[in-house]
């Protein structure tokens, strides 16, 4: 008979994210989605709101009397987040590669910083 332990918050399991800003002043949000397919994941913009939807699917060649112990989390997942006004939301792009989601928000460019020249009055 295999044990299986309740867990209530199993179900609000969500993929770790890293956000920075890079040296370009785009920011960068990294999603580690191990074993979801790529057909799997939707990315959506609206109103200032990243929205990161997705289904990871529980390995069919294993039946759930075959687990010892099961950590990851299998079903869907959402995470929502809010984006700064500055950024442009029809530039931004996303690439899957070895299980990381990578999605580039660039900045407009009127809020990237930028250097004024000086003169010198004579």
């Amino acid at each position: 008979m295999a044990i299986t332990r309740f867990d209530p918050f199993r179900e609000f399991a969500v993929p770790p994210v890293d956000i920075y800003e890079t040296a370009t002043h785009d920011l960068v949000l990294k999603a580690e989605l191990p074993d979801v397919a790529r057909e799997s994941i939707e990315v959506t913009v609206e109103h200032n709101i990243l929205r990161l939807k997705g289904t990871r699917k529980a390995p069919a060649d294993v039946k759930e009397e075959q687990y010892r112990r099961i950590e990851r989390a299998y079903g869907t997942f959402s995470r929502s987040f809010t984006l700064p006004s500055t950024v442009d939301a029809s530039k931004v792009s996303a690439e899957y590669k070895n299980g990381v989601l990578t999605i580039t928000l660039p900045f407009r460019e009127e809020a990237k910083p930028r250097t004024i020249n000086v003169d010198v009055a004579a």
